[in-house]
């Protein structure tokens, strides 16, 4: 071992990995049909104008000093009334905590609350519990979601597993599903989490749960987000909300995120990021504290917005439907919100001109080279390389695309047959 346990044991992202395989296609001159990354394409979804504005307007007038460690107070105080407007969430100042987007908060939380061997709780699929788990050498909890609960975890599914946990990840609207949390499943395990609080003595570490609402604000037609503290007001204590304007402002670039919670422990949080630096730029800082007070003009940008997403969401899926309707092994769970389509591709165990696919990577490769059609398998978020599902995200989808997707699809599916039979020609 040349160097540190942490560094030689940690595994590379796999979401990555396949991301670099068709980047390289594409440089190599290939036409890839590229529905993998969850990220915008800035010339189809730009940020809101009045937020580049301020943020170039602030560099213009040089606010380009160090930031405060938990972020500028005039980002902070609109950060408050954001949430109050948009999300019915009431948190002051020092309870909220501002970092270079989503990623740093989660990576201080983790480091803040968990210990070698701490029980880790998270369901997959879901991005990069895994991984971060693997920071803080925690034991893992792993629960398995099903098809039917559209891939979000139940409190029965996670109760035998509470006692002594320090930590449950939870994400709605979920990545990679595209699916959010009934209220009535989220507040089930919002009161596990405080009864398991009462339980413990005072000398034991509570039982906290991570929030990802990422993707909060991109929700669609009857849908509706919750967040644990509506649901259950006791949690609060508990509760560590992550929230940016990555996704829900197509600003993953710009990176500003933030998290809510208790202040003893976003203190905590707000020393580790010190050490590490990770704050939002100041001039990013700047103009977004000003475009956050502007709120007819977030309504404007959020309606349009999310209209061109679910309309990409909402033709892929009825397009996904029609195949199944005519015999193809399909299918996709409605879209609900976020970026992406859950769609099965029940293809393992089919032969091909190649050779059979033995498991969900075998399926990838195919679809990637057959249809030049790049999604990203469920085992990427944790889940078992032998299942049938896949991400497609929708944030690089030009709408001109979408019939000639589907036709791909449907062109390389007409290539397969089941393990017995034999492929004579290839259709593509």
């Amino acid at each position: 071992m040349q160097y540190s346990t942490l560094s030689e044991t940690l595994a590379s992202s796999e979401i990555i990995q396949i991301g670099n395989q068709v980047k390289q296609m594409i440089r190599d001159g290939e036409v890839i049909y590229n529905l993998t990354i969850g990220d915008f394409d800035p010339d189809i979804f730009p940020i809101p104008q009045e937020l580049e504005d301020k943020i170039i307007r602030a560099y213009r007038d040089h606010f380009t000093s160090y930031p405060l460690a938990q972020g500028n107070l005039d980002l902070r105080q609109a950060i408050k009334r954001y949430i109050k407007e948009f999300q019915e969430l009431d948190y002051a100042e020092e309870e909220i905590l501002v970092a270079s987007g989503g990623r740093p908060l989660i990576y201080a939380l983790f480091m803040a609350l968990c210990d070698n061997g701490d029980k880790i709780i998270y369901p997959v699929p879901s991005w990069n519990n895994h991984y971060y788990s693997h920071f803080v050498s925690g034991s893992q909890i792993i629960i398995e979601t099903k098809e039917e609960n559209k891939f979000m975890p139940l409190a029965d599914e996670i109760r035998p597993f509470i006692e002594t946990a320090t930590l449950i990840a939870l994400c709605s609207p979920q990545n990679p599903t595209g699916t959010i949390f009934k209220k009535k499943d989220l507040k089930e395990i919002c009161d596990m989490v405080v009864q398991e609080n009462n339980r413990r003595p005072v000398n034991q570490k509570k039982l906290y749960i991570f929030f990802d609402q990422m993707y909060s604000q991109l929700v669609y037609g009857n849908a509706k987000h919750y967040n644990p503290i509506a649901v259950c007001p006791g949690v609060r204590p508990y509760t560590i909300t992550v929230d940016a304007i990555s996704k829900s402002f197509a600003a993953t670039g710009v990176r500003v995120g933030w998290c809510m919670g208790p202040p003893t422990l976003i203190t905590k949080m707000k020393t580790l990021l010190t050490h590490i630096g990770a704050w939002a730029p100041g001039p990013e800082q700047k103009g977004l504290a000003g475009y956050l007070k502007e709120g007819e003009a977030i309504r404007r940008f959020l309606e349009n917005f999310k209209n061109e997403l679910n309309m990409r969401l909402q033709y892929l899926y009825e397009g996904i439907i029609q195949l199944k309707n005519e015999g193809y092994p399909v299918d996709a769970i409605a879209p609900e919100a976020a970026i992406y389509l859950s769609i099965k591709i029940n293809c393992i165990d089919s032969n091909t001109a190649d050779g059979i696919l033995k498991n969900a990577g075998d399926v990838t490769g195919f679809l990637l080279k057959k249809a030049k059609l790049a999604l990203v398998p469920f085992y990427a978020f944790g889940s078992n390389n032998n299942g049938n599902w896949y991400r497609l995200s929708v944030g690089t989808c030009k709408s001109e695309e979408m019939d000639r997707v589907l036709l791909k699809l449907r062109q390389a599916l007409d290539c397969i047959r089941p393990a017995k039979e034999t492929v004579h020609q290839d259709t593509i």
